[in-house]
């Protein structure tokens, strides 16, 4: 089932996301709910939290680049009480990101290319590894989600002041995309 998605404004986005439990409630249909919802928006990652769940589960699906970047034909995973633990700072990339919940707002934003991790599968096992390249990128902008925060608030004082009208237009519901949202009322 195709999930509205939270759009800036909306509270849940700013709240920290609280672990979950094997015993959360039909956790298997939420997580195919949010691959579906996903895709269907065109993303590559998603956070519980972009559909009004304050909880600490992510999707991510690099497989729209296989073309480009082959070793990521047939990813799709699903992330449960994802963690950072250490954030490897000595090479520092720039890259545009975007973000369902800020439709037509796109900028760039410097984050770390290797990270730390450690979280558990939809299995509930778990796993600790370093992270690089884009994927560490989609985990540090999905990661931002579960911590109350979003991608325009790693832009530098200039680019904030840049995009404040874009976001005051997101905030009154002028903007266009291919997707359900839920806005803040």
């Amino acid at each position: 089932m195709i999930l509205p998605i939270y759009t800036y404004g909306q509270p849940v986005l700013r709240k920290v996301a609280e672990d979950i439990t094997p015993d959360y409630p039909e956790l298997a249909t939420l997580i195919e709910n949010m691959f579906e919802t996903m895709d269907h928006a065109d993303g590559v990652g998603l956070a519980a939290p972009q559909i009004g769940l304050p909880i600490n589960l992510i999707v991510i699906t690099l497989d729209p680049l296989k073309d480009e970047k082959p070793e990521y034909a047939g990813f799709n995973r699903a992330y449960i009480n994802l963690h950072i633990v250490e954030v490897d700072d000595s090479h520092i990339e720039s890259y545009e990101e975007g973000c369902l919940s800020l439709p037509g707002i796109h900028e760039p934003v410097k984050r770390p290319t290797r990270i730390h991790v450690t979280y558990l599968d939809p299995d509930f096992q778990p796993h600790d590894e370093w992270v690089d390249g884009f994927l560490a990128r989609v985990m540090q902008h999905e990661y931002d989600h579960l911590e109350g925060k979003v991608f325009t608030d790693r832009l530098t004082p200039l680019r904030k002041q840049m995009v404040r009208s874009k976001l005051s237009s997101l905030l009154k519901g002028n903007f266009r995309c291919g997707y359900k949202v839920k806005m803040k009322k």
